[in-house]
């Protein structure tokens, strides 16, 4: 189904959902996997809670854009939302083509732009919809954000522009889109992920240092007159880095998507293995202190099986996966369909 844009200046839509003040920082870590479907999704890490929810947008819902019209027609999506006005503010989303897409924090790297003429000027926090609104592969993807100007337009006085930078991924690929001092830049992501800062190709540059890791067991390269041996078992990956930095999880998360294995073909096979993926970089509470008592906790991770349309998360106090099929719902209706997250641990006792 083509989308169908109106052009009509109206309305506030939604985008990325989650505003930051000027000094703050998220960590947060995002992730593809493919097995016999593909696989897209995320943590957020912070230190409160917005009331996210798991919102479905038919496609019927119309996006209002600062700029650029109505959105009166558009690709079905799924995603992680805070919803303000009835409008969703996605965090991350896939639609119903397989696409995927996800803001993290770029604070201090990020630049958006006032209005440009000949471009389709979108506010940061629109990205999310006018691409999944439009765009059923990375492909499609690339070719508008060729057109795209992102501008610095709040989405309202309490929601000033968050600064991010994106992931867009899909059967054909993955990229990362960063607005910076010099403009729009697009790069391929050959490893699936994306972390916060510093920018993408420094990200990717650092990988270089540890080209050493392997999940085989350690050789001793140190000094060949030494009688250096291993002592145990597992100890693979030896020298990954641990702490909880964009730079460090950006290549564990890489090295772990990089090297995981799915022993088995079903999907809670291959669910299971995607939380585990994105466990190697989640935040336990009092490990990462922001001053005032307060602590940086992983508060959802998510996995979207993109090209069926499920959505699965689990939240920091739950760790039982729920689930939220796009599918089962009208997509062909007006209004947003919105979950609440679970929230409470579930324990299945056996006695």
């Amino acid at each position: 189904m083509p989308p169908k844009i109106v052009m009509r200046f109206g309305r506030l839509s939604g985008g990325i959902f989650l505003s930051f003040k000027k000094g703050d920082y998220d960590m947060c870590t995002a992730a593809t996997y493919k097995t016999k479907d593909f696989y897209f999704g995320r943590t957020l890490d912070y230190d409160f809670a917005y009331d996210d929810e798991v919102t479905i947008t038919p496609r019927n819902f119309p996006f209002c854009f600062r700029c650029m019209g109505t959105m009166k027609t558009h690709y079905a999506m799924i995603g992680m939302a805070y919803v303000v006005r009835d409008y969703p503010l996605y965090c991350d989303a896939v639609n119903e083509k397989g696409l995927g897409m996800a803001g993290l924090n770029f604070v201090g790297n990020a630049v958006y732009r006032e209005m440009m003429r000949n471009k389709n000027n979108i506010a940061s926090y629109e990205f999310i919809p006018w691409i999944l609104g439009q765009c059923a592969t990375v492909k499609e993807a690339r070719e508008l954000l060729g057109r795209i100007n992102l501008t610095n337009m709040a989405f309202s006085e309490e929601l000033p522009p968050a600064q991010l930078h994106w992931i867009i991924a899909g059967e054909d690929g993955a990229i990362t889109v960063e607005s910076v001092k010099e403009g729009i830049r697009i790069y391929d992501n050959p490893v699936g992920i994306l972390t916060n800062n510093p920018s993408f190709e420094q990200q990717m540059f650092q990988l270089n240092n540890y080209m050493y890791l392997s999940p085989k067991e350690p050789k001793n390269n140190f000094c060949a007159s030494l009688p250096l041996s291993t002592y145990s078992r597992g100890m693979g990956a030896m020298g990954m880095p641990g702490d909880l930095s964009s730079e460090s999880r950006f290549v564990r998360a890489a090295f772990t998507r990089m090297n995981s294995v799915c022993e088995g073909d079903t999907e809670e096979d291959s669910v299971s293995q995607f939380f585990h993926i994105l466990g190697s970089v989640e935040q336990q509470r009092g490990c990462c202190d922001v001053g005032d008592g307060k602590y940086e906790v992983t508060l959802y991770t998510s996995c979207c099986n993109a090209s069926r349309g499920i959505y699965y998360y689990t939240s920091y106090d739950n760790h039982q996966i729920s689930a939220v099929d796009l599918h089962r719902e009208d997509l062909d209706c007006t209004r947003l369909v919105r979950y609440p997250l679970i929230h409470g641990e579930q324990i299945r006792w056996q006695n």
